[in-house]
């Protein structure tokens, strides 16, 4: 009778505990706040143990999004900047997604523009790997950009 489907039955408290003792299964209280309060006899354990195994597969099967940096500053050189494009490149090719920021120390604040600028470069030398998920923006004393790859086909 433990797998069966069974018919739902108004009856009290005393009865409920008399039917779970007989089958040896658990009384759980499953809506506590209507009139009267719905319970169900089950074999509480086992209920446990498949709604941790259901979390599991359903952790299991979620996307872990893996998120890599690139740190350049305003004034960074063209070597270093073909550099850090073949990490980017490398890494949209894995399935990360790229954070990449311009740091800005000190009075190199006022080369807004040219981070800017590093910035959108990288974006259009990516442009075959990733799209651009957040333009470039200030945040501080960065100024940061997202670039998440292109869905495989």
């Amino acid at each position: 009778m433990v797998g069966d489907k069974v018919e739902p039955k108004i009856c009290s408290l005393d009865e409920a505990i008399k039917i779970a003792k007989n089958l040896n299964l658990d009384l759980v209280e499953i809506s506590p706040n209507v009139d009267p309060p719905v319970c169900k006899v089950i074999d509480y354990k086992k209920f446990i143990y498949d709604q941790k195994k259901k979390l599991k597969t359903i952790q299991s099967k979620a996307q872990k999004v893996v998120i890599k940096e690139l740190r350049f500053g305003p004034n960074t050189g063209d070597h270093d900047f073909e550099f850090k494009l073949k990490h980017a490149k490398s890494f949209l090719k894995d399935g990360a997604k790229v954070r990449a920021f311009v740091f800005f120390r000190g009075r190199t604040i006022i080369f807004k523009e040219q981070g800017q600028i590093l910035l959108l470069k990288l974006a259009q030398a990516l442009e075959e790997f990733g799209v651009v998920e957040e333009m470039p923006k200030l945040d501080g004393k960065k100024m940061i950009m997202i670039i998440a790859p292109k869905k495989k086909k």
